[in-house]
């Protein structure tokens, strides 16, 4: 699997892809595949999923996962989809395709990019991604919304959050909604925007931090808590022994 993908020049960017995933795309029909209404017209646009970014699952069964990016905070009330042009190497969309494909060389459990995209107008670009949709899964979110989690659920999660960290993976928003969790217990973690390689440090703690505010705000909002300082302890033990 080549890290490069195939490049295609457009009218208005360029596309990277997976041919193997993508096949032989032309110039004149790349853009199609990451326009919602193209997969609309086609019945294959099956999902889609609520917060700051735009995403939906397309393909014949919704293989596919299809994101715009889009701004959150204090820059989404200046623009909500653009991003200052800095040259190719920084579009947001081709270093997330980049990092995933490190991982997955590094045997990762993360998903597969099928395809990015820029679009440049001037001085800004919009930008989105194409990955593999995991089978099967749902977020951790989902599962504590669903009931209380055992210690080896947790010792999964874990497990994984330190495998990231021992090959230097800071993940930028490490939250409940971005770990997914399998029937037979395989842990995946997704959305690597604003992700990279980096040398220990304090970023790891970060993370953590992270992950324990949103696990509290979730179950915060369920009728009974699902999330407590056993449930913590339990993951950062297996954490500390993995990291």
């Amino acid at each position: 699997m080549s890290n490069a993908g195939r490049r295609i020049a457009t009218d208005t960017g360029v596309m990277l892809a997976d041919p193997d995933l993508v096949g032989n795309a032309s110039p004149e029909t790349a853009d199609s595949i990451f326009d919602p209404q193209y997969w609309r017209g086609l019945a294959q646009l099956t999902s889609v999923q609520g917060g700051r970014g735009s995403a939906w699952f397309v393909g014949s069964a919704g293989h596919w996962v299809l994101r715009h990016y889009r701004r959150g905070g204090l820059m989404a009330r200046i623009s909500r989809d653009l991003y200052g042009w800095m040259g190719e190497h920084a579009v947001r969309s081709f270093a997330e395709w980049r990092l995933l494909q490190l991982l997955l060389s590094r045997g990762l459990p993360v998903p597969r990019p099928v395809a990015a995209r820029y679009q440049r107008s001037g001085v800004f670009y919009r930008c989105d991604l194409i990955t593999e949709r995991l089978a099967n899964t749902r977020s951790l979110s989902d599962a504590l919304k669903s009931g209380a989690l055992s210690e080896d659920v947790w010792r999964a999660v874990a497990d994984v959050v330190a495998q990231l960290h021992r090959h230097g993976v800071d993940h930028a928003d490490l939250n409940a909604h971005n770990v997914l969790l399998d029937p037979s217990g395989a842990v995946s973690v997704i959305d690597f925007d604003r992700g990279r390689i980096r040398p220990p440090g304090q970023w790891r703690g970060r993370n953590l931090e992270r992950l324990h505010r949103s696990l509290s705000k979730v179950s915060g909002e369920l009728p009974t808590a699902r999330f407590t300082a056993l449930q913590w302890s339990w993951f950062m033990a297996a954490y500390e022994g993995g990291a």
